[in-house]
């Protein structure tokens, strides 16, 4: 419109195809739909379901809101029990829905079937390579995820970390050898489950 209003000021042919236009970008606009939010079923639930067991002061099933971490389920189930493990298992981690949160006691390791915060089967994060899902990267992978494989507990874990931090990162998955403590049978265990990337 302000091109138009220059027309009329300063005398100059405005080509006819403008206002053609200017006329189809508000009849496009007003013919588009409105904006809607997705379908029910694609959105987040907003309460979650949370199995909490082990070390806390009252285990059991608590409703969260979407969006809360693992420390705030804990904190609903009392808080942690004195000969709780903090360190075993990560307190920043997001909730979802039918999700156990197991807190091991000090020098405990998770039953096996029980990691330390289990997503429910079918989300991404509940690829644990022990339930057929993704290898692990043993160049990233956090203490937590590292003990869900055979034959690696909290102390060699840490042990991993530590020789990546010191040593650098792993050229090869047999490199894990080279850890204390993790010696050929335990490497076979673990083999098809780490990646080096």
């Amino acid at each position: 419109m302000a091109a138009f209003g220059l027309y009329q000021l300063t005398g100059e042919e405005t080509p006819p195809a403008v206002p053609l236009l200017e006329e189809s970008v508000q009849t496009e606009q007003s013919v588009s739909p409105p904006l809607t939010t997705p379908p029910l079923e694609l959105q987040e639930p907003a309460v979650l379901m949370v199995d909490i067991k082990g070390a806390v002061a009252s285990p059991g099933i608590y409703s969260l809101k979407n969006g809360e971490r693992i420390h705030d389920a804990i904190e609903k189930a009392g808080g942690f029990q004195q000969e709780a493990d903090r360190t075993a298992i990560n307190l920043a981690q997001k909730l979802q829905d039918e999700m156990v949160v197991y807190v091991p006691k000090n020098g405990e390791e998770p039953p096996a079937e029980l990691p330390a915060a289990v997503p429910p089967q079918g989300s991404a994060q509940g690829n644990s390579p022990e339930n057929g899902g993704s290898s692990i990267n043993i160049n990233q992978a956090s203490a937590e995820e590292l003990q869900q494989l055979p034959g690696i507990g909290k102390a060699k874990a840490q042990a991993i970390i530590e020789y990546r931090e010191t040593t650098g990162a792993f050229s090869k998955p047999e490199d894990l050898k080279n850890v204390s403590g993790i010696g050929e049978k335990t490497f076979e265990k673990m083999a098809s489950l780490v990646v080096v990337q």
